[in-house]
């Protein structure tokens, strides 16, 4: 779920110390600084980016913070039916992933049950475990992947 920078500005990882753009841009060769102009030369490489959470509650903008009771996912079957040729998700943390397993996976049948799964580590501030040059070779899975 965006944080509270990322929901006033209506972007997604806005918040200025998040590495998630340092990241993929550095990933993808994408040099344009604006922000949609990013956006969309990720989706020209075949890359969605899309929260598991719909809506939820929390004080502040740590995961941690979610209150699970609150949580409605987004609709993942509508998503990979519009777009059938994902073969991958990625996601950026484990509480991305945690929320996908319980409540969207269980829901899914057929091909998109079956799609690759793989957790990154996630690109925000919060998450102090690893520098960012770590965490972007780690996010370099994301090329190990047939993009179209």
């Amino acid at each position: 779920m965006p944080g509270r920078e990322s929901l006033a500005q209506q972007r997604y990882y806005a918040h200025p110390r998040n590495s998630f753009w340092p990241i993929v841009t550095g990933l993808f060769g994408i040099t344009e600084t604006d922000y949609q102009q990013k956006s969309d030369q990720l989706t020209l490489r075949g890359v969605a980016v899309w929260d598991v959470l719909k809506i939820c509650s929390r004080k502040g903008s740590l995961d941690a913070d979610i209150n699970d009771r609150t949580i409605v996912t987004n609709d993942f079957q509508a998503f990979f039916a519009q777009h059938s040729a994902i073969a991958h998700v990625f996601f950026n943390g484990a509480k991305a992933e945690a929320v996908y397993l319980k409540r969207v996976l269980p829901g899914l049948a057929g091909a998109q049950a079956m799609l690759k799964l793989h957790r990154l580590p996630s690109t925000s501030p919060a998450y102090a475990g690893m520098t960012m040059k770590q965490k972007a070779k780690e996010w370099q899975a994301i090329l190990e992947q047939e993009f179209e």
